[in-house]
């Protein structure tokens, strides 16, 4: 069990940015407002979780403008995607073995 445990990635561990990664893994991107939206959470603390990714480098972002309002589209990285996979399957071998 131990073994599999030692698989887990930390930037996962959380919650929200377990979620964040689910979202941003089956789409090509997302705003900051779906998201928040998506989650059901506040700005600060979305804020907080993504920047935690981007340390990670496992998401990026863009930044550009839709009639004069700010917009921020998010994207998964493919290093990001490879170890939100691996993270997976780190639970599901855990959970098959028990």
């Amino acid at each position: 069990m131990k073994e599999f445990l030692e698989q887990f990635d930390k930037a996962f561990e959380n919650k929200i940015r377990l979620g964040i990664m689910s979202a941003l893994v089956v789409n090509a991107h997302l705003d900051f407002k779906t998201l928040k939206n998506l989650l059901g959470v506040t700005d600060g603390n979305l804020a907080s979780h993504l920047k935690s990714l981007e340390k990670s480098a496992y998401i990026t972002y863009k930044k550009e403008f839709l009639n004069r309002k700010p917009n921020t589209k998010y994207y998964a990285t493919v290093q990001g995607k490879s170890a939100f996979v691996r993270h997976l399957e780190a639970i599901e071998k855990l959970l098959k073995s028990t």
